[in-house]
């Protein structure tokens, strides 16, 4: 069973940083793409950010471009993203998910809330 738990959320004004993580299990993780995808308030999932199995294939979100970085640590299963120069356009439920790409996201954790305010 895929399970994947995320952490690092939080409350941060406008050009702040956060560090999300994600502890995954249940699959080969070091041999899986990797992605977070986002929800804003009353909108439909965004994928943000992408890396393949050995992190060197990343996509980005033309928003985030610049701004974001994704990376993973195979020897602790776990997958981050670092997020700078944060805008209030950021706010939303953060979700790590597994794969490359898809419609659904269906194997993906939680989440955390990350909100971006004065």
């Amino acid at each position: 069973e895929v399970q994947l738990v995320e952490s690092g959320g939080g409350l941060v004004q406008p050009g702040g940083s956060l560090r999300l993580s994600c502890a995954a299990s249940g699959f080969n993780f070091d041999s899986s793409a990797m992605s977070w995808v986002r929800q804003a308030p009353g909108k439909g999932l965004e994928r943000v950010s992408s890396i393949d199995s050995g992190g060197g294939i990343i996509y980005y979100a033309d928003s985030v471009k610049g701004r974001f970085t994704i990376s993973r640590e195979n020897a602790k299963n776990t997958l981050y993203l670092q997020l700078n120069n944060l805008k209030t356009e950021d706010t939303a439920m953060y979700y790590c998910a597994k794969g490359w790409y898809a419609t659904a996201w269906s194997d993906r954790g939680q989440g955390t809330q990350v909100t971006v305010s004065l």
